[in-house]
């Protein structure tokens, strides 16, 4: 087994590009990818550094995208080695990223290797999307790099962000979507007064009850074939100065929408002022959007990536579409097709996040899969098999 993918995660691993920095981590991939003729477009957007790398200018377009960025580290003296020293103990790869998602990096460019070395007149063009801002808010990476792209007509027809995926086994769960996330920070007006006078205020906190149960109860939506129904949740209230006989003026209330495909941001921000205005409340209320649901049918993708899962793993992978947020709902607005594959997601931003060294060239070979799948005309024969087949028969009946 080639360590190709291994040394080359341990160099990413070895950068500490905390969120948002890169430190080094983009050039070190650049510097690979223009040894295949890549054509490579940085942008740096307020501290965020970005590139876009191209090669080909014909579709169909098949991008590997994410983020050289990580988490911090939490307390150094509970990690058992320096999350910045990559190291190898136990058949597995421990340090920061190495999960999430430092690995994926290196796999994307090791198949990137592989695939031109045996296909360099492939079809179509292969892209990668890198970010270092895809762990913070999120601002300044992908999503202006999608910006930038559709402002100038450049679309992408297959996306593979490399995010860490599988649950109990490497190669059991492919993401192809994730519910959206729509946050409201909610403030309800009552008056403040004596507690021993409530007919002088009005406390918002009795005044919100009535409504904050009926939301907390509503069934927003059932959900469909590939999404569970939405949910509503409180993360944050407050309310009162801290005395015991003050009726507060005001209570604060932060809640969160995690959404599918089944609801859209106007109808549940409809139904949220419906239900607070029947209630007579009188409130203001500010909405943050971090990010549409978006979902990839069972289709061309997701069909080569299953394919070269079962091929390299031998393991059937479950679509899936649980967990959090990803650069994958901005890229989403470019691409008909963003599915999501990695590593296991056990350890992701916990202390001694790890990968097992046996998944990292598994890893490689899949990405490299996919791209044998939807890249090359399988009405042509393969050069390395065919050409020589073709070679032996003519010296045959040549020399006869």
């Amino acid at each position: 087994m080639s360590d190709d993918t291994l040394t080359l995660a341990q160099t990413l691993i070895s950068r500490r590009s905390l969120t948002p920095s890169d430190d080094g981590c983009q050039d070190i991939l650049i510097n690979h990818l223009e040894k295949h003729g890549f054509h490579i477009d940085k942008m740096r957007f307020g501290e965020v550094d970005n590139f876009w790398a191209r090669r080909g200018t014909t579709a169909p377009v098949l991008c590997f995208a994410g983020h050289t960025d990580v988490v911090p580290t939490g307390p150094l003296q509970q990690w058992d080695s320096d999350p910045f020293v990559p190291t190898v103990r136990d058949g597995r790869l421990y340090g920061r990223g190495a999960a999430d998602m430092k690995s994926s990096l290196a796999a994307f460019i090791t198949a990137i290797d592989a695939f031109l070395t045996q296909h360099a007149q492939h079809q179509g063009s292969i892209a990668l999307l890198i970010t270092s801002d895809e762990e913070g808010i999120a601002v300044d990476g992908t999503a202006k790099v999608v910006e930038t792209l559709k402002a100038r007509g450049e679309l992408i027809d297959f996306c593979i962000v490399g995010e860490p995926t599988c649950s109990e086994k490497f190669g059991d769960t492919i993401k192809n979507g994730r519910r959206g996330s729509l946050s409201g920070d909610l403030t309800i007006r009552g008056v403040q007064g004596h507690i021993a006078y409530p007919h002088l205020a009005k406390n918002p906190i009795h005044l919100a009850a009535p409504a904050i149960a009926e939301l907390a109860q509503t069934e927003w939506d059932r959900g469909n074939d590939y999404f569970p129904p939405t949910t509503w949740h409180i993360s944050n209230i407050n309310a009162g100065t801290g005395a015991t006989n003050v009726i507060p003026g005001t209570l604060r209330l932060l809640f969160n929408f995690r959404f599918s495909t089944a609801s859209t941001v106007e109808s549940l921000q409809s139904r949220v002022h419906e239900i607070l205005d029947r209630h007579g409340l009188d409130y203001d209320l500010q909405w943050e959007l971090s990010g549409k649901p978006f979902l990839t049918p069972k289709a061309e993708l997701a069909d080569a990536l299953h394919d070269a899962i079962v091929s390299v793993t031998a393991i059937e992978p479950q679509l899936s579409t649980s967990g959090g947020t990803s650069d994958g709902r901005f890229i989403a607005d470019i691409c008909p097709q963003v599915i999501e594959f990695g590593p296991r997601n056990a350890t992701i931003h916990k202390l001694n996040e790890h990968v097992e060294l046996e998944d990292l060239e598994k890893l490689s070979k899949i990405y490299q899969g996919v791209m044998e799948q939807l890249l090359i005309d399988k009405t042509e024969p393969v050069q390395s098999n065919g050409s020589g087949f073709i070679a032996a028969l003519k010296k045959i009946f040549w020399s006869n």
